[in-house]
């Protein structure tokens, strides 16, 4: 190995040491003890003070794929005065909890156990009185594992849409208000399930711009969108024949008036309750920005914001990153890059993959050959798409070196094949489920 693919080398440790200092700053439970504490009989979370003495009950509930390390520290917080709960994960997503009944259950695509964990958890919720307190536990995937259909539609109904959503290019507030005006659960129909207990929700925020109503779809705050806004994304994106009938139907219905809205601010469920985000991707990309800058890097985080069509954001990334080599703007070398949150990917191949890969391969082909630049691109919870891998390296050399091997980047880019691009190059990015999910981490390191 010559000295220029030692300093790639020592790139990519850095790349990889600044994505784990941005996930530690996002650790589920730790962000719960940050924000909740107990004094005597007194609950502090946020800036609210509860009095245990006055709860008959104290019961948890929650749905996500960070909802386990959380329910674990409320146990550690909170103890016996837990009643009893219900949490829903994503397979995989476990922790031992000792008064709180754990269901695993499919993501992103539902299934069973999530429609009978949220059947429980519904049930729980109204057998509640005005003198209990709920603490309900949300994070990204909660949408998804809390799949209790409307009357009238099916799980199999929800799949399919959800199916069809996820393959359009639709952003993630254009599929959870679908999935909010198809649901038992979500765009506050929980909070008007609970009252009149006292409800309070700690939130893992997941989606650009921390819109409350929009996390897990929004299932214990007041709900912005309506049946008419989400006729007209199924017209957008020219979906109306591809939906299932019945949800047709039904959304055809709430536009017109024939099917109650999903609560709205007027609603009084939420003069009980309380909504509360302890964690987001600009935290996380903070503690990235610190990592990078005690490596030596100057650092520029350009927004948690960051949307649109994946290979278009790459581009941008990968311009950023010439333009730095070439002119020194908006950063002289040593330079890095961080954005966040959560782009599309509008399939048009029948290959393996995720965002975050498809943004590496995209971007290796803007970097192609020129000097020392790295590229890590990887999402919070550690799953990118329907893969194993949370996302994948690239760098001045991916392209070099995928050619030696016969690999062509166009061909696997245009099959939305990524995965087996970056696994054929040893390059993917593998870090195990991470319990915690803040949408999505991207950091460019130029020498």
């Amino acid at each position: 190995m010559n000295h220029y693919s030692n300093i790639i080398a020592e790139m990519r440790n850095d790349a990889a040491d600044i994505l784990y200092k941005a996930l530690e700053a996002v650790e589920p439970g730790a962000a719960v003890k940050r924000y909740c504490r107990v004094d005597g009989d007194n609950l502090f979370i946020g800036e609210r003070i509860y009095d245990l003495v006055k709860y008959k009950n104290l019961f948890l509930i929650g749905a996500g794929k960070a909802t386990a390390p959380m329910a674990a520290a409320i146990e550690d917080i909170l103890g016996k005065r837990v009643t009893s709960g219900i949490i829903i994960v994503k397979y995989g997503h476990v922790a031992d909890l000792d008064r709180i009944n754990l269901i695993e259950a499919g993501h992103p695509v539902p299934d069973e156990n999530g429609q009978h964990g949220t059947e429980a958890i519904l049930k729980l919720v109204r057998d509640a009185g005005k003198d209990d307190l709920v603490i309900c536990l949300i994070s990204g995937g909660g949408s998804a594992l809390t799949p209790l259909p409307f009357h009238g539609l099916t799980l199999k109904d929800k799949q399919e849409t959800i199916k069809v959503l996820l393959s359009c290019g639709a952003t993630i507030h254009e599929i959870n208000a679908i999935r909010k005006h198809t649901s038992m659960i979500k765009g506050g129909r929980l909070a008007r399930a609970a009252y009149p207990a006292t409800l309070v929700s700690l939130i893992l925020s997941d989606v650009v711009g921390d819109d409350l109503d929009v996390i897990a779809s929004g299932p214990t705050v007041p709900d912005s969108s309506t049946f008419s806004s989400c006729m007209k994304i199924l017209q957008r994106y020219n979906i109306l024949k591809k939906i299932p009938e019945t949800v047709l139907n039904h959304i055809e219905a709430g536009a017109s008036g024939k099917v109650p809205e999903t609560p709205n601010t007027d609603d009084s469920a939420f003069d009980k309750t309380y909504n509360l985000i302890i964690g987001s991707n600009i935290e996380s990309l903070m503690a990235a920005k610190q990592k990078a800058e005690s490596l030596g890097y100057k650092v520029l985080v350009l927004s948690s914001m960051i949307e649109g069509e994946t290979r278009d954001v790459a581009h941008v990334h990968g311009a950023i990153a010439r333009e730095i080599i070439k002119t020194g703007n908006p950063l002289h070398p040593p330079a890095c890059i961080l954005s966040g949150g959560e782009t599309t990917v509008t399939l048009t191949g029948k290959g393996l993959g995720g965002r975050n890969q498809e943004f590496a391969l995209a971007s290796a082909i803007d970097i192609a050959g020129k000097n020392e630049v790295v590229i890590l691109s990887g999402g919070t919870d550690g799953n990118d798409g329907p893969t194993d891998a949370a996302g994948a390296f690239a760098d001045n050399f991916t392209l070099k070196r995928a050619g030696e091997m016969g690999l062509d980047p166009y061909y696997f880019l245009l099959n939305n094949d990524s995965y087996h691009f970056f696994q054929k190059l040893g390059d993917l990015l593998m870090t195990g489920a991470t319990n915690t999910n803040v949408m999505d981490l991207r950091i460019v390191l130029v020498k």
